[in-house]
């Protein structure tokens, strides 16, 4: 059995827009993602497992297999319709119910501010794009911190920065839908962060009890071999993915080798360089400092070798194993090694590359004291089994060879302090729809139904054994 620390958090995750449903009632504002879809016409979110109205179930049986902590978003347009001005009181009390309910469960609840659900009104403005958002965010920041202070002590201020600025202007995944504008990509970087230290400084001008940090998705990236050429092309996807943000968030500052890089891209892409203001990496800084954790998702590594052509980047949506292309120009393309086996979606299973991350983490960025894995798991096609059984043995070792890494990189002294579980339950994807399915529990999206998966008896077990 992995050996963790009794004070291990083991818990589990989920996200407001993609399991809430409810997206027309009681006064919630439209998202970035309802118009993108409906024109789409492939899938929507509504009802996803309609955790709006079925998180009593939720929570008993999060309770019932020993889960006592589990992320969770608020939707920032059931509070701010618009994104901003006039508040929805039933939104706010929608949150209310929904701590009250986790800690009658014994439940602490870990709050995302935002995931990946801009408000269309802001969304229509420019976005991430448009600097007055970043201030936007900070007053809806704000309203949540002192609303929920009394029911709330983790706060997250962004989910994946990178996957939002990349998907949204580099691969097109998501909304609007833009294709290979890196300068976009990195100014949208640079403003999240800046997004980020502000909700930060706020957060402690306003004494609020509690801790505060950010969530990055690190996709691990490596040379696909010992050539200068490759070792070039990994470190720019690095910057692109990872150290940009890292950097912003957790050391306050971009290096002049750093701004070299993202230049050097953007160059080869002809398109101009980023703006960024002294006054901007003053609160970098300052915010660097009061950062409590780093969340860190990681689902896959990356290999990555030297490519002189144009972008062409073709996502796997559906699930159709060896579909996708990664090819980004002025940077490099992903290769997926023989050796190593992938999900359905053309992700790598590599469990040394968290604890390369974690490893990473601990020795550039000296100043951060707790890391928290906030996402883990694996994605699959799935269905009961003929005695209405989920037999999910692929995702029990998943996770178990993953958490065996973050045991090994504990006991090196890097202060890995809990691992949340991607996801609680099934429920809607981004780019994928239903077919592919992360949670311990499976979801009847007819019925709503939940059963238990074999995942989630096994994880129920690690929670016993744990705390032994």
């Amino acid at each position: 059995m992995i050996q963790l620390p009794k004070d291990f958090v083991l818990g589990a995750a989920t996200a407001a827009y993609q399991t809430e449903g409810a997206t027309k009632i009681d006064g919630k504002g439209r998202v970035l993602w309802d118009d993108f879809l409906e024109k789409q016409g492939r899938f929507s979110a509504d009802p996803a497992c309609d955790f709006y109205n079925q998180y009593p179930v939720d929570f008993k049986n999060c309770r019932d297999f020993g889960i006592t902590s589990l992320r969770v978003s608020i939707a920032w347009s059931r509070i701010f319709p618009t994104g901003y001005g006039e508040v929805e009181p039933r939104g706010v009390a929608f949150y209310h119910r929904l701590f009250k309910e986790m800690r009658c469960n014994g439940i602490e609840p870990y709050v995302t501010l935002h995931h990946f659900d801009t408000p269309e009104t802001l969304f229509s403005e420019g976005d991430w794009l448009n600097k007055e958002m970043v201030a936007h965010f900070v007053d809806f920041a704000a309203f949540c911190f002192e609303e929920y202070q009394e029911e709330v002590y983790h706060w997250i201020t962004i989910n994946e920065p990178t996957t939002l600025a990349k998907q949204q202007r580099i691969t097109g995944t998501f909304p609007p839908g833009e294709k290979y504008q890196f300068n976009h990509c990195f100014q949208q970087q640079h403003y999240l962060n800046l997004a980020h230290a502000r909700v930060v400084n706020q957060f402690r001008e306003m004494n609020i009890p509690g801790e505060i940090g950010v969530v990055h998705a690190i996709q691990t990236v490596y040379p696909n071999s010992d050539k200068e050429s490759d070792r070039l092309a990994a470190q720019r996807q690095d910057v692109l993915e990872n150290k940009f943000l890292l950097d912003g968030t957790l050391k306050g500052s971009y290096d002049p080798e750093l701004l070299e890089v993202v230049e050097a891209i953007l160059k080869d892409n002809h398109q101009d360089m980023i703006r960024v203001t002294q006054e901007e990496l003053d609160e970098l800084a300052k915010a660097a400092e009061k950062v409590d954790f780093v969340g860190v998702n990681y689902y896959y590594s990356k290999f990555v070798e030297s490519y002189d052509g144009p972008s062409e980047f073709i996502h796997n949506g559906t699930g159709t194993k060896g579909s996708s292309t990664r090819k980004l120009a002025g940077v490099g393309q992903e290769v997926l090694r023989e050796e190593l086996r992938t999900t359905d979606w053309d992700w790598p299973i590599y469990p040394q590359g968290l604890g390369d991350t974690l490893r990473r983490i601990h020795a550039e960025y000296s100043n951060v004291e707790k890391i928290y894995i906030t996402e883990n798991g694996l994605g699959k096609k799935e269905a009961p089994d003929e005695n209405g059984e989920i037999l999910d043995l692929e995702r029990i070792d998943y996770i178990e060879s993953h958490l065996e890494e973050v045991a090994k990189v504990i006991s090196e002294g890097v202060p890995v302090k809990g691992y949340f579980v991607w996801s609680f339950q099934d429920m809607f994807s981004w780019t994928n729809g239903y077919n592919k399915r992360y949670g311990l529990f499976y979801v009847d999206f007819e019925t709503q139904e939940r059963r238990p998966k074999k995942s989630a008896c096994w994880y129920k077990e690690l929670i016993a054994n744990k705390k032994k």
